[in-house]
């Protein structure tokens, strides 16, 4: 269940740095909103989650789920560049995460 939770939270790291990036330095109330909630959420999603799974291993696979996640949302709905160095990196994130969970 720990690591259920902890690619909950992950997901929800991506959608609070969207909405932190839709806020407009928290200008906006919408999205200001939304990057509260979610933060709130993903903080208690993985402090649950890091009750069972030792917290190098849990953090390191929030980060980079949050990280590839929100990498992923710029490059598909927001505009940024998608190239391939970019992928090939995104993708070693990924591996890097399978790994933490392989090897825990």
């Amino acid at each position: 269940m720990a690591w259920i939770v902890l690619v909950i939270s992950g997901l929800l790291e991506t959608a609070w740095a969207i909405a932190l990036d839709r806020s407009a330095g928290f200008t906006r109330l919408a999205p200001s909103l939304v990057f509260l909630v979610t933060l709130v959420l993903s903080m208690l999603g993985l402090a649950y989650a890091l009750r069972d799974i030792p917290v190098g291993t849990g953090y390191a696979v929030w980060v980079g789920i949050g990280a590839v996640g929100t990498a992923v949302v710029g490059m598909v709905a927001l505009g940024e560049s998608v190239n391939l160095p970019r992928i090939l990196c995104l993708l070693l994130v990924v591996a890097g995460v399978i790994g933490l969970k392989v090897f825990h």
